[in-house]
């Protein structure tokens, strides 16, 4: 194809796990991203030259990591990475310049300049979360921010699980228990509602 040789699916599962890894994510995080079952992306991340890239399975690795097909299978991987710390440095600057011109609570802004590598973590829908809740008497100023955060990010450690888990033979067991819980809070949230 244009004089190009397109690399093995063994070197492609090799520039996906390495990218993932320059990433920081680990199997559960680029499962959540690829929206892939947990088994799937660790063959992949392990280079496990056994199992055939489905082209679907291409197609999620390449979207997660802000890449197209073609350039996931025929940029050299020095080129790829470039790329990938550059969109994700620039997507986590621009997030965080949101952040700290938004928080108007001196105790967000405190725990910012304390936590920059926590901030970092945090989503734009985490980040919509903070912000929302600012205030004299919100949830920021009576359990503090260190607390707040906590319960985010205990959310979304939760909720990785969840697509894991999600992803195996438990649905159904799943399924049933978060119907159960559901059951027993919306009472106490219609109460509040």
């Amino acid at each position: 194809m244009n004089g190009q040789i397109m690399p093995s699916l063994e070197d492609l599962a090799a520039k996906i796990a390495r990218m993932v890894e320059e990433r920081g994510w680990n199997q559960e995080e680029f499962a959540r991203h690829t929206g892939l079952n947990r088994q799937t992306v660790r063959q992949i991340l392990l280079r496990n030259g056994g199992r055939r890239l489905r082209n679907g399975t291409i197609s999620r690795c390449a979207k997660a990591l802000g890449l197209s097909v073609n350039e996931l299978r025929s940029l050299p991987l020095e080129r790829l990475l470039t790329r990938v710390n550059a969109i994700t440095s620039a997507d986590c600057d621009a997030l965080l310049r949101r952040l700290y011109n938004s928080a108007t609570q001196p105790e967000l802004l405190a725990w910012l300049e304390r936590n920059p590598e926590r901030a970092r973590q945090l989503s734009p829908e985490e980040i919509d979360e903070l912000l929302s809740v600012q205030g004299t008497g919100g949830p920021l100023t009576r359990i503090g921010v260190e607390r707040y955060v906590e319960i985010v990010e205990r959310k979304r450690k939760l909720i990785q699980e969840v697509h894991v888990v999600a992803g195996t033979e438990y649905l159904e067991l799943l399924e049933k228990f978060v119907g159960v819980l559901y059951e027993k809070v919306q009472p106490y949230r219609e109460r509040i509602g």
